[in-house]
C-alpha cells in the first residue's frame, strides 16, 4: 500500500465511507449467512456452496482493506481554495469540438469517481490532461490512442 494522498471530493469520500460500513456491516452478515448454509449441506471438500460463499467472503475482506487504505490517504479537495476561472479539478467545463462542431460537457473529477457515462472523467485521464489550466477562449490539441481531439474551451463553472 502507498502512503501517497489520494484527491477526493466530500461527495466522493462520503460514498466510499458508505460502502466501506456496508461492506463491514451488512455483507459480511450476509456472507456469514451463506457460509453457515452452505456447512450444513454436509461435506465441505465437495461443497460448490461453501466455495463460492467462502471466495465471496476474501473478495469483501479484500475490498475492506482497499478502501480502508484509500479513506485513510484521502485528502478533501477545498474548491474554495481552487481557480475558478481555469479547467481543473471539480470543474464542469463546456467545450467545442473544432471538427465536429458538436459541444461537449465534461466535469474533471478525482479518479475514484469518474463515471463517463455521467461525463464525469477522471482528472488522470488524456483528455482532462489536455485541459488543465486551460481558460475560456482557450483550445487544445490532445493525443488520445484513437487520433487527435481539438476542443475549444466555452465555459468553465463549479456546482
Amino acid at each position: 500500500m502507498s502512503s501517497e494522498k489520494i484527491p477526493m471530493s466530500r461527495e466522493g469520500y462520503d460514498k466510499l465511507a458508505r460502502e466501506l460500513e456496508y461492506l463491514q456491516t451488512g455483507k459480511r452478515k450476509e456472507i456469514a449467512d451463506d457460509i453457515a448454509r452452505a456447512r450444513a449441506f454436509g461435506d465441505l471438500r465437495e461443497n460448490a456452496e461453501y466455495d463460492a460463499a467462502k471466495n465471496s467472503q476474501a473478495l469483501n475482506e479484500k475490498r475492506i482493506v482497499e478502501l480502508g487504505d484509500r479513506l485513510s490517504r484521502a485528502q478533501i479537495i477545498d474548491e474554495s481554495k481552487i481557480a475558478r476561472d481555469a479547467v481543473l479539478i471539480g470543474a464542469t467545463v463546456l467545450l467545442k469540438d473544432l471538427k465536429s462542431q458538436d459541444e461537449i460537457t465534461y466535469i474533471i473529477v478525482p479518479q475514484d469517481e469518474a463515471d463517463f457515462d455521467a461525463g464525469k472523467i477522471s482528472v488522470t485521464s488524456p483528455i482532462a490532461k489536455g485541459l488543465l489550466g486551460l481558460k475560456v477562449g482557450d483550445a487544445a490539441e490532445i493525443k488520445i490512442p484513437a487520433g487527435v481531439l481539438k476542443y475549444k474551451v466555452l465555459k468553465i463553472s463549479r456546482d
